[in-house]
């Protein structure tokens, strides 16, 4: 499979959402990754479900709503309620991560598990073959334009030894710190999708910038 672009709209100018959308859909982009931040789970507030209901009306590329929130799962039937292909959830916020996923495929979307910088790789190794992606973030989450977080790299690579290894069809997600550079070396080490913000919407062609990510 080649590879999937994803930017990320935490990092769009929010004066001009109609006209950042109509960028999305006319590039290259695969999906439109959406950070839901609820000021508890990380330290910043973003955008909520009206928000999200406006993005849907013009936006013709798959969402992949990543939430960012405590108890993600009370909010899986509104996600569904979007249309979104697929659902992230955090692995620290979910107690009961295995019947969350199943909650999030019961709602007909693809279910993904987020992993912050700090937390291995091996905790997902019980329920890998349960979930269609894995997003591996690269900073910290909570805002964007952090600095990329290099042991990511190594971490992308033992989570496709794992997924290999236990015969899975999961995805490697990234999300942090994504530029060409950074792109390549993450695809190289196994990631499927590259989640980019300020790359792109603060690029002067952000259309090229997509391509660019895309021709990795």
């Amino acid at each position: 499979m080649k590879h999937l672009v994803a930017p990320s709209l935490l990092a769009a100018d929010f004066l001009h959402l109609r006209q950042e959308m109509e960028m999305i859909n006319e590039s290259e982009a695969d999906w439109l990754h959406i950070d839901v931040m609820d000021g508890v789970f990380v330290p910043n507030i973003s955008f909520g479900f009206p928000v999200l209901e406006a993005i849907r009306d013009i936006c013709r590329k798959p969402l992949d709503v990543h939430l960012m929130i405590v108890e993600p799962q009370k909010f899986i039937n509104e996600v569904a309620a979007l249309g979104a292909y697929i659902m992230n959830v955090h692995y620290e916020a979910c107690i009961h991560l295995h019947r969350v996923v199943g909650a999030i495929r019961e709602a007909g979307m693809k279910a993904a598990v987020t992993l912050n910088p700090h937390t291995p790789v091996s905790m997902l190794e019980d329920i890998i073959r349960d979930v269609d992606m894995v997003l591996l973030m690269s900073v910290n989450p909570g805002f964007g334009g952090q600095k990329f977080i290099e042991h990511s790299v190594d971490k992308v690579a033992r989570l496709k030894e794992m997924i290999l290894s236990k015969g899975a069809d999961t995805l490697i997600e990234v999300d942090g710190g994504v530029n060409a550079e950074t792109g390549r070396r993450l695809l190289n080490a196994g990631a499927d999708v590259l989640v980019a913000g300020n790359y792109v919407f603060k690029a002067q062609d952000q259309k090229q910038a997509i391509k660019n990510l895309k021709e990795l």
